[in-house]
């Protein structure tokens, strides 16, 4: 990792009501260029950290500090964080789905008059071609699948330098699934840096170069995708592939204490 992260999230604390904690301590480096999940189960922080990077949270972080590109953006207003480059796709996707297709990609290009906006749609379609199909079919008539294609896409037009996406697997069919991560795939390779919040954390570690585990908002383990998928606790809690111990007929004797 280059010493000067793209993002670094330093002892950030959110609480909820001042008085509840989301986030406890959290800290975590992302490199330019790479694809880092942050895994964990329901209730965790996942979508609490996206949000606080995102500044949609009022007064928060409590404590500690959020840095992009070297600068400082806690506190900031969540429009001039989007003004950074900082492109967030949350997990109801975020669509004017009484819109069409077009019109929701349109809004993707607000406020753009550079000579890449032609380019950056035929990208987009040549991604997702059928969002070029659909163009005029209103957003809410769309499957699940091309909802999520729809958001991705209009992401893009953005010309995100960090995108972040919170469960963009969530309740996709395992081939629509596959398409999308085939997608983050391709984005990262045309340098876009990607944030991706899940709890599938197959196709998770699959595309991610590294990760961290988060629980009742605290980092709890962290490193790059091939030490998160070799750690047994990953393996058993996550993957599901953990050596539980097992009487002769069958019967779980009992589960292997977490290490962290």
């Amino acid at each position: 990792m280059s010493s000067t992260p793209l993002l670094k999230i330093s002892s950030v604390e959110t609480l909820y009501f001042d008085r509840i904690y989301a986030l406890f301590g959290v800290s975590i480096e992302i490199a330019e260029g790479e694809i880092f999940t942050v895994l964990g189960p329901n209730g965790a922080g996942k979508t609490t950290l996206l949000r606080t990077i995102a500044g949609l949270l009022k007064d928060q972080p409590k404590k500690g500090e959020i840095l992009f590109r070297g600068r400082r953006i806690d506190g900031w207003q969540p429009e001039a964080i989007a003004r950074l480059g900082i492109v967030y796709v949350p997990e109801d996707r975020g669509l004017f789905k009484e819109l069409t297709v077009h019109e929701n990609l349109e809004l993707g290009l607000w406020g753009r008059h550079d000579d890449g906006v032609a380019k950056d749609l035929d990208f987009v379609h040549g991604m997702f071609p059928i969002l070029k199909e659909r163009a005029r079919q209103e957003a809410e008539t769309l499957s699940g699948g091309e909802q999520q294609m729809l958001a991705l896409g209009r992401a893009m037009l953005r010309r995100p330098r960090l995108l972040m996406l919170d469960e963009p697997s969530l309740g996709l069919a395992p081939r629509v699934a596959k398409t999308v991560y085939e997608a983050l795939g391709t984005i990262s390779r045309m340098g876009t840096t990607i944030l991706l919040v899940e709890q599938n954390a197959r196709l998770a570690l699959g595309v991610a170069r590294r990760g961290a585990i988060l629980e009742a908002g605290r980092v709890v383990l962290e490193g790059t995708s091939e030490e998160l998928t070799a750690n047994e606790d990953v393996r058993e809690v996550y993957l599901g592939v953990g050596i539980t111990e097992t009487a002769a007929k069958g019967f779980r004797l009992y589960r292997k204490r977490r290490r962290w």
